[in-house]
């Protein structure tokens, strides 16, 4: 008998694509990753997607019409994508686990290594690591933990982030520009400052201020009501000021029942407060690593790298400055201007849904970004349920990639079991959607779309 006849042949339909990530530690990571792969876009064209009555991602054919013909630029280094991990440290760990760049090893979330593509790779987090899920301190200790392990990580501002951010920093300021940051921050931050008083504060240890200095110190005033709207003029959409101010009185109210629904009164949410601004304002604090990394975007190739996207304002500004120019921006504004930063054009990067009541962002920011050599943008911000989609917004190419991995999120939302998602941008021009909510890889193959694409 030929050895051949002893061959045995796995059939077609069970090999292992050589796209899928070789991960390492799947015991750990409590979702089933997926080891098969599908074309990202999995629609040549709009009257397949038609029929098929599946709109999530374009068809490749609006693709390769609408951007196909840019000089695409991919870089020859391996990327690690995530975003909107909100407070979850497990999804984080199930996350790093799909890029195959770490190899885990045990329970905690300290025991794991780097692999070699691990330790050649740029991990980037794409803002909003603050709010919703179980544990803020958690996660940012499990980030930390990579940064220590030698990893490359740059880390992007999202809007929950700096809202935690401004909000501490100009606690208790009164000018119209500043009185209602602390307040901005919602209800969703009170479970951080829970997190503070269990790890950082002493039984009964709370505020000594009356209840109408708390009142004070917390919340704005009736004359900020007043003046907020002369003060946003020119700055916030007029189709915002209206709605901001009717959100600040929401959350005036929500937050002293998120606060009560906690345990906990606003002298303790101010003693906490006060804590939580040693631990990420201090340059001694255990958590000031974070903001002091933080950038508002990156550039990656022909791509840029952001939390939400960008409106005229600042694609003029890269047109001009590049990405270094809207970084430099970002950290002036932060320092001088938080109330420009956070209502303005660049912190519509971190928060632009492109609504109407966003900054816009027309065929004249279009132009701009294709004069700086950016045809495509990697974000998150806008949460979606079948793992990460590509698809056009005015003649951009757009990887959305908020794929809800945090545990609260998903239980709001209905999406069953547990989450966890990165995009593995490859140096072979080649980007992998993975996530908890679709049983494939998704492979996007640029030269399927750019003709002209480049590798360096």
């Amino acid at each position: 008998m030929s050895k051949s006849a002893l061959a045995f042949v796995v059939p077609r339909q069970l090999q292992r694509s050589p796209h899928v990530p070789r991960y390492q530690g799947e015991s750990f990571c409590d979702m089933p990753l997926p080891v098969t792969c599908e074309p990202w876009p999995k629609f040549e064209r709009d009257g397949i997607r038609d029929l098929a009555n599946d709109h999530y991602d374009a068809a490749l054919e609006t693709l390769r019409e609408r951007i196909g013909h840019k000089p695409f630029v991919w870089p020859n280094r391996l990327l690690y994508f995530f975003s909107d991990v909100h407070a979850d440290a497990d999804a984080w760990r199930r996350s790093l686990i799909a890029t195959g760049g770490v190899r885990w090893l045990g329970e905690g979330d300290d025991a794991y290594e780097l692999t070699e593509e691990g330790e050649q790779a740029l991990f980037l987090i794409a803002g909003d690591c603050f709010d919703k899920g179980p544990s803020n301190l958690r996660l940012l200790r499990a980030i930390k933990i990579l940064i220590d392990k030698g990893a490359k990580v740059e880390i992007l501002a999202g809007n929950h982030d700096l809202r935690t951010l401004v909000g501490l920093a100009y606690m208790g300021r009164k000018e119209p520009r500043f009185a209602h940051l602390f307040v901005r921050m919602g209800k969703k931050t009170m479970p951080l400052f829970r997190e503070v008083r269990r790890e950082y504060v002493r039984d009964g240890q709370t505020s000594k201020l009356s209840e109408a200095e708390l009142e004070a110190a917390l919340f704005p005033d009736e004359q900020w009501f007043a003046e907020f709207p002369e003060q946003a003029q020119g700055l916030v959409p007029d189709k915002k000021i209206g709605k901001e101010l009717g959100r600040i009185r929401e959350k005036m109210v929500e937050l002293r029942e998120k606060c009560a629904a906690l345990g906990m009164t606003l002298g303790d949410i101010h003693y906490a407060a006060q804590k939580a601004r040693e631990l990420f304002l201090d340059p001694a604090g255990e958590f000031h690593w974070f903001f002091e990394r933080m950038d508002v975007a990156m550039r990656w190739g022909s791509f840029l790298l952001t939390h939400a996207g960008v409106d005229d304002v600042t694609a003029k500004i890269i047109a001009d400055e590049g990405v270094f120019g809207i970084n430099t921006w970002f950290h002036r504004l932060l320092a001088d201007d938080p109330f420009e930063l956070y209502h303005g054009s660049v912190g519509n990067m971190f928060r632009t849904k492109y609504r109407d009541i966003d900054h816009p962002f027309t065929e004249v920011g279009v132009e701009h970004m294709y004069q700086a050599g950016l045809y495509g943008i990697v974000h998150g911000h806008q949460n979606i349920h079948r793992g990460q989609r590509v698809l056009m917004r005015e003649g951009l190419l757009n990887f959305e990639c908020d794929a809800s991995v945090d545990v609260n999120t998903r239980r709001i939302e209905g999406l069953s079991g547990l989450g966890g998602a990165t995009v593995v941008f490859r140096p072979d021009g080649v980007a992998l959607g993975i996530s908890a909510d679709y049983p494939h890889v998704k492979v996007f193959d640029a030269t399927r779309v750019f003709p002209l694409l480049t590798i360096i």
